[in-house]
């Protein structure tokens, strides 16, 4: 059998190659120190020489263009250093999971049946009869602890899963809210728990880290007051 070569003539690289112009997508907007100075190059070259350009003024030109370029070198380093913080507070936030944050906050979640909430209350002034209530997600009072009089300062609490008849209470989120007295005025006062930190999310540049806690709660890292019960 015969193979006929069908390719004759000469190939497309040794024809005449069509000339491009390159397309302006305007990406070149911007004016670089050489083109400032080709610029001033040519206002000299064509300037009135019967007017020339004060010495102050050109001076003062080139002044502000360097001026203008330090700015825009300096915001591109900030940008760069802004981006490495990051990465080292989502490493930093990384080695949080496992352990627990005391958060602001009246909302605890208790994992499994009977493990309790920790926190503090937050005192501002001495306060009398203070008392502790927790509520379960139905509303219902579970548990009163009372504290009596208590210090200006923050007031660790624990309570032990246990409603007031000794129950094991089931796992779930419990409000924890305080009040007392002071000076024979009843006031609420507000309270810290101790949340368990499940996993670490790199949000958007304006969010920064969040922690996401059991309970399908999340919050930022700015919010965190202590770390470890």
């Amino acid at each position: 059998m015969s193979i006929v070569n069908t390719t004759t003539g000469l190939t497309d690289n040794l024809y005449w190659q069509e000339e491009t112009v390159p397309v302006v997508d305007g990406s070149e907007q911007s004016l670089s120190q050489e083109d400032f100075f080709a610029l001033l190059t040519e206002q000299l070259a064509n300037q009135d020489p019967t007017k020339p350009v004060d010495n102050d003024q050109m001076v003062s030109q080139m002044t502000q263009f360097t001026t203008a370029d330090g700015i825009s070198k300096l915001n591109e380093k900030f940008e760069t250093f802004a981006t490495s913080m990051t990465s080292n507070q989502a490493l930093q936030a990384s080695g949080l999971i496992g352990q627990n944050v005391l958060v602001e906050s009246n909302i605890g979640h208790m994992a499994s049946e009977g493990a309790g909430l920790s926190g503090f209350v937050v005192n501002d002034q001495t306060v009398q009869n203070m008392e502790i209530t927790i509520t379960n997600p139905n509303g219902e009072v579970v548990r009163v602890i009372n504290a009596g009089t208590q210090p200006a300062g923050n007031i660790e609490f624990n309570w032990d899963g246990t409603d007031s008849s000794g129950n094991i209470m089931p796992p779930g989120d419990y409000v924890v809210s305080a009040s007392g007295e002071v000076n024979g005025e009843g006031v609420a006062i507000s309270t810290a728990i101790h949340r368990h930190v499940s996993s670490v999310s790199l949000a958007s540049s304006s969010q920064g880290i969040i922690l996401n806690l059991e309970g399908d709660v999340s919050i930022n890292l700015s919010d965190v007051i202590q770390i470890g019960s």
